[in-house]
């Protein structure tokens, strides 16, 4: 009786555990913007990540090989592999850690490449012949809307537009946010078949000579190894890129990476109450508005139809 209690009692707390994963994935997704805005203080954006990805490759590949995950045996998977990895790691946090280098809040870059279903949903129609639904343009005009409303809501109190930012941080995280949602369909179309821990490998690769090469050419390459950049480095490297990733092929082998693309329309608010309360950075009540009719049109976009619901 006893046994069968406790094999109960784990049960429950191995379901408890599976259906909070989700979540607990977005908790630490969104971190990566705060992990920015701690760090770039004390190194140059392009240099900054350059040294995230030869830590976790140092630490990614003994991984792959010491759990025996099987590598792409294509030479053209491995090329495609790669330029997906320059378009999904290396344009996007790329544009991110630049922007938020060049002033623009958090909470706000999170917003803007949080619309990444909404511009892939775009995309996908001419580049993969996939339709939208009338529900799902009606997402796409309301994470405009929303959008508009958050970059315009600076000015219900008085502010210049690009407030703390130029157009050049705007620039940089627009690009971030082509770079994740063309590297999601380059991804789905090429990249089907691939390993995704070796993959990620292959990707951080990739990006790593990307941004190496970016660092070498645009910046000085100067660190400052203080207590804050070092902790926020091992934080990023650890818990981002090694940490979030096992965690993701854990939902996917339980078949729930459905709800992982659900809940990703939480990252923006989540990274914004961090913010908030790590930076004190504010919006007003027409830009939090702005971000709940933006957060509202992603969900629309990325709800799969009803059974039986025919596509227009």
């Amino acid at each position: 009786m006893t046994n069968k209690f406790n094999s109960l009692k784990y049960n429950d707390l191995s379901s408890a555990g599976l259906a909070a994963m989700p979540a607990i994935f977005v908790l630490l997704w969104s971190t990566g913007f705060i992990g920015a805005k701690f760090g770039l203080p004390y190194a140059e954006p392009f240099t900054f990540l350059f040294i995230r990805f030869v830590l976790t490759l140092l630490l990614l590949i003994p991984l792959a090989l010491l759990m025996r995950i099987p590598w792409p045996t294509s030479p053209r998977l491995w090329t495609h592999i790669a330029i997906s990895g320059f378009l999904v790691h290396g344009a996007y946090l790329g544009g991110v850690f630049y922007g938020i280098y060049l002033g623009m809040p958090a909470g706000l870059a999170a917003l803007l490449v949080g619309l990444q279903p909404l511009l892939t949903a775009a995309f996908a129609g001419p580049l993969l012949g996939e339709k939208l639904t009338r529900l799902q343009w009606v997402g796409l005009s309301l994470g405009l809307i929303g959008i508009c409303l958050v970059l315009g809501s600076k000015l219900e109190i008085g502010e210049s537009l690009f407030d703390g930012f130029g157009i050049s941080a705007l620039l940089c995280v627009t690009a971030a946010l082509m770079g994740i949602s063309l590297g999601t369909l380059y991804q789905k179309r090429y990249c089907t078949s691939m390993p995704l821990l070796s993959g990620a490998v292959i990707q951080y690769l990739a990006a790593g000579v990307l941004l190496g090469s970016g660092a070498l050419l645009f910046e000085t390459r100067q660190v400052e190894w203080s207590n804050t950049f070092v902790l926020t480095l091992a934080w990023l490297v650890l818990i981002l890129s090694i940490a979030a990733i096992l965690l993701l092929m854990a939902l996917i082998k339980k078949g729930e990476a459905s709800r992982v693309a659900s809940l990703f329309y939480l990252v923006p608010p989540v990274t914004a109450l961090q913010a908030w309360w790590l930076f004190d950075e504010r919006l007003p009540l027409l830009g939090l508005a702005g971000m709940v009719i933006a957060i509202t049109g992603v969900v629309m976009v990325i709800r799969k139809p009803a059974h039986g619901a025919t596509r227009r």
